[in-house]
């Protein structure tokens, strides 16, 4: 069932990544804009507050981190607190804020952008940032962009629209980022649970988090569930592969006050044991960037 490891009761808990050079998990609070960090040794706890809110990060070469604040992306140095501006902001609506994002096998940071609720329109994008500060709008017409992922060998990139409520499947090129052939991978429902964040295993498993449903599901390459594990509480967020565990995200806005009373570590990080690794991690290419 899992267990409970931080109760850091998050608004919208998020963008869980595993830094194994330094073998710790972080993860953010979206609307707090908090990244927090879990030493899985010691259990030594860190977190870091950015003046806005933090849609998601990825770990750079360099030691940095790339975040993803609402309209722009920056760099942040966890040793010093520095940041630094990457780019400049993008052209969204006002009610739009970055979302989901990872660090691609291109060593490109991918980003989503969604509509916040209660607008739910399809104004959403999705952008590669390179390490010279370059942003491209690479799709349109999500409400909320999210489960980025890639299969073990890099060359299949997911995505997926949470209320779409879909995952589609790209062809992806490592080398230099490109895509095509573009193709719906799968279609869900409330009561499967409609796709949050994601993960990659090593065999090429799709792992969805099912924030309606309270449930991580895991995915064959070609689209069918092969396992539905509850999880503690029912709105998880985001998978994360992490040192011989599946540790999960999950939010507490929207959750009614009876599913808090029943469940008051809803927003907690918690870990589930499994018998798989994850796929790699990439980092972002920002050597040549000061």
């Amino acid at each position: 069932m899992g267990e409970l490891v931080w109760d850091a009761r998050c608004g919208v808990g998020e963008s869980c990544v595993w830094d194994a050079a330094r073998r710790r998990v972080l993860f953010c609070d979206i609307p707090a804009g908090r990244i927090h960090a879990l030493n899985v040794d010691d259990g030594a706890r860190a977190w870091w507050d950015f003046p806005e809110s933090v849609g998601s990060f990825g770990l750079c070469r360099s030691g940095r981190l790339i975040v993803a604040l609402r309209h722009r992306v920056v760099l942040f140095d966890p040793e010093d607190g520095a940041v630094v501006a990457l780019t400049q902001p993008v052209d969204e609506p006002a009610t739009n804020r970055f979302n989901d994002g990872k660090v691609g096998p291109d060593g490109a940071f991918w980003v989503g952008s969604m509509d916040q609720w209660p607008y739910s329109q399809p104004t959403g994008h999705l952008y590669r940032v390179t390490g010279d500060g370059r942003i491209e709008r690479r799709s349109s017409g999500y409400i909320i962009s999210n489960g980025l992922a890639w299969s073990p060998d890099g060359r299949t990139m997911y995505h997926a629209d949470t209320l779409g409520p879909y995952v589609d499947a790209w062809d992806f090129d490592p080398a230099t980022g490109g895509t095509g052939n573009r193709r719906r991978f799968l279609d869900l429902t409330v009561e499967q649970g409609y796709p949050d964040g994601a993960a990659m295993d090593e065999h090429g498993h799709y792992w969805s988090a099912g924030v309606t449903a309270g449930r991580l599901n895991r995915f064959t390459p070609d689209g069918v569930l092969a396992e539905s594990v509850p999880f503690p509480v029912p709105t998880p967020t985001m998978p994360c592969f992490a040192d011989g565990w599946l540790y999960g995200t999950s939010m507490r806005d929207g959750v009614s006050e009876d599913n808090l009373a029943d469940f008051p570590d809803t927003g907690g990080l918690f870990r589930l044991p499994v018998t798989v690794r994850g796929a790699p991690i990439s980092l972002f290419a920002d050597g040549g960037f000061a």
